[in-house]
């Protein structure tokens, strides 16, 4: 629909708005990196990464859950770019991306959780 000839004006600046929209393409994106964040045990284990890496043992420790669960869902995670992994030795290190969705995510997960974790920087033990 041309946006200049809406059926009906409302005195709104309904045109100008949609000249600023995002792409339907976009807000599908958004919603896809949304929806891994809509599982509880993901959000928490996303969380978790932001503040600290971690290997899927420690996680399933942490969380509750069977390794193969965590795996699963770290897929997830990972295939969507929420979080890395690296390898050292035999075992593989998870934590939170530093792409700039992942980070917007960080930021909006800890001003819903109302909280933070602790940070390496903060002089903590990380043992």
């Amino acid at each position: 629909m041309d946006q200049r000839n809406l059926p009906h004006n409302h005195g709104q600046n309904s045109n100008k708005i949609m000249e600023h929209s995002p792409s339907a393409e976009e807000f599908q994106n958004i919603s896809l990196l949304l929806r891994q964040l809509g599982d509880g045990n993901r959000l928490r284990l996303f969380w978790i990464l932001c503040h600290c890496e971690e290997c899927v043992i420690n996680l399933s420790a942490m969380m509750e859950m069977s390794s193969p669960a965590i795996s699963h869902h770290l897929k997830q995670l990972r295939t969507n770019g929420l979080i890395t992994s690296r390898r050292d030795g035999k075992e593989v290190y998870y934590r939170v991306s530093d792409h700039a969705s992942a980070q917007m995510l960080r930021q909006f997960v800890e001003k819903l959780v109302g909280q933070t974790g602790p940070h390496a920087d903060a002089g903590e033990d990380q043992s």
